[in-house]
């Protein structure tokens, strides 16, 4: 069976290490999917290159005709992988306007691996007093293992070497078996969510 993977990184800088993260992550996926006998397909999506497409989203209520294609990535994929910066102890501005303009039912019963970065492993704490629960509302199943990131993390001690790749195997097994479990999403009618009349007449 095919499975979707859609990857979620919200970092601002390139490089960056949200998007470092989140290629180790999906890459981890793809091994245990493909352990489970499946075809991985991983979608990829960089939030700063749809930054101002969001802002207009959150203002006119409508997506464009850029970021239409990356809700629907999200809404369609099998399981989900998302990575933020952690910004004042929570995650980025950008990262939340993203979840702010997918459909309530976007992620109802999806698998999620949650993932963060921060400059310091005290910032660890974002994974469970805000991105959990942040899923948990949006009715997310949220695998048990998260992936922090420090700078320390990325060192070539045999330490730093040794925690990080384990964290992001056993998180990617939990997800991969949860996606595994599960029937893909059902394709979706074009007619049950036709385009509203006032989207047809501003041209969009």
């Amino acid at each position: 069976m095919k499975r979707n993977i859609a990857v979620v990184s919200a970092g601002l800088r390139q490089p960056s290490s949200s998007r470092l993260l989140a290629d180790r992550l999906a890459e981890a996926t793809r091994r245990e999917l493909e352990q489970l006998g499946a075809e991985v397909e991983i979608h990829t999506i960089e939030l700063r290159d749809h930054a101002h497409d969001l802002v207009n989203n959150l203002l006119t209520g409508y997506p464009s005709q850029q970021l239409g294609p990356v809700l629907e990535a999200v809404t369609r994929a099998d399981g989900l992988i998302v990575v933020s910066p952690t910004f004042t102890a929570s995650y980025s501005g950008l990262f939340k306007s993203f979840v702010d303009v997918l459909d309530d039912t976007a992620l109802v019963d999806k698998p999620v691996l949650i993932a963060a970065t921060g400059g310091t492993a005290r910032h660890s704490l974002v994974l469970e007093h805000a991105l959990r629960p942040l899923f948990a509302y949006l009715r997310a199943v949220v695998v048990p293992t998260a992936v922090f990131a420090a700078p320390e993390d990325w060192g070539a001690g045999e330490t730093a070497e040794g925690n990080l790749p384990r964290r992001i195997d056993r998180a990617a097994r939990e997800l991969a078996r949860e996606v595994d479990r599960r029937e893909g999403p059902a394709n979706a009618d074009p007619f049950d969510n036709p385009t509203p009349f006032e989207q047809l007449l501003a041209g969009e």
